[in-house]
């Protein structure tokens, strides 16, 4: 099985033309009966060794961490140990030396890179309470915030050295949550504990993901063709971008404390169908699964409004899941009935419509 990526790197090493890749990708989509543009392909494994791979580097992952846990220091003796993070992080990146660098193994690159970069945010977590000592945080959510500031900013360094070392297309998603997470921890130490807490970090959440959500298409708009590693990059953003507006999107407006009137029931699939709409511009499917628990809840209390109280989970269910296999079954169509209309300047930003193979 071939990648998109295994065809870009064949095209970069001049073992294929870009115009014999297209060909391919063209092929292949045709013998499915789907257009290559309705895809939206990402790697996420190649065959069965990456599962394989990936379990193994998880048991080890584990025993290492439970070595470290056992031989270091620990907060307040039956705490975590900085030693275990230590540990799991040194080692995968080890292990990502040979199963990313040299093997290019995508479901165990992920792992790896996750539990490097989780492993360094508890080391300097559990470093930073060790050193200043465990009193010190009790009720004390400032300096909790301050400390997790500083996991974060150490966390977001190690991964960008990461992605300059390994090029693993989920690293910069990674790198850009330590960044939302530090500006989140930095901005919950600055308002510190009050009444108006929540809805400022739900504020600034909401921003952060309209900034990740412009890098992203920031990486779209490098590839609108969707044939590099730039593709699954901007893959990977816009999965992270979603929760963080959908999220403060809905809650914000009050419409996810399980006691929606009609109204507010009809406020949400109206968000729904605009978030709908976006992803169709844009191509991109992360927006629609982020908000579906939304939607779901919504349609619950307006059939219970309707006294349909034992089938309101079986009848929303119905709903939302036949029209989301309606929307992937015309897919393309509808996104070129918003797309055309749109002016050409904000079309050519946007995902192609038709993909056909490049003259040389």
């Amino acid at each position: 099985m071939y990648s998109d990526t295994d065809l870009e790197a064949a095209v970069a090493a001049g073992a294929l033309s870009p115009d014999a890749a297209a060909g391919l990708r063209n092929y292949v989509a045709t013998r499915r009966a789907t257009p290559a543009v309705d895809e939206e392909h990402f790697r996420l494994i190649t065959g069965f060794n990456d599962i394989f791979v990936g379990i193994a580097a998880a048991i080890l992952l584990v025993a290492v961490g439970w070595i470290g846990q056992s031989i270091g220091p620990r907060i307040e003796d039956v705490g975590p140990s900085p030693l275990a993070g230590l540990f799991v992080a040194a080692t995968a990146w080890g292990l990502a030396e040979f199963f990313t660098r040299k093997r290019r193994m995508a479901l165990p690159s992920i792992l790896l890179l996750l539990a490097f970069t989780g492993g360094v945010l508890m080391t300097v977590f559990t470093t930073v309470v060790l050193v200043v000592g465990p009193d010190v945080f009790e009720n004390n959510e400032r300096a909790a915030a301050l400390a997790a500031a500083a996991s974060a900013a150490v966390a977001a360094g190690v991964t960008w050295l990461h992605w300059r070392r390994f090029r693993v297309p989920i690293t910069v998603a990674v790198g850009a949550a330590t960044v939302v997470g530090l500006v989140l921890a930095l901005v919950a130490y600055a308002v510190g504990d009050t009444e108006a807490t929540r809805d400022v970090i739900l504020a600034a959440a909401l921003l952060l993901g309209a900034g990740v959500f412009v890098f992203a298409m920031s990486w779209d708009a490098s590839d609108p063709r969707r044939e590099t590693r730039r593709s699954d990059v901007a893959f990977w953003l816009h999965l992270l971008a979603a929760p963080l507006l959908v999220h403060p999107i809905f809650t914000l407006l009050g419409l996810n404390d399980g006691e929606a009137n009609i109204g507010e029931g009809l406020l949400v699939l109206l968000v729904y169908v605009l978030l709908g709409i976006a992803a169709l511009a844009i191509d991109r499917r992360a927006l629609l699964v982020s908000a579906l628990a939304y939607v779901l809840w919504a349609l619950i209390d307006l059939f219970e409004r309707f006294n349909v109280v034992e089938l309101n989970f079986a009848l929303a269910a119905f709903v939302i899941g036949s029209a989301l296999l309606l929307l992937s079954a015309f897919w393309q169509s509808a996104r070129r009935a918003i797309v055309q209309p749109l002016p050409q300047g904000l079309q050519s930003r946007l995902p192609v419509l038709d993909r056909t193979p490049l003259a040389a």
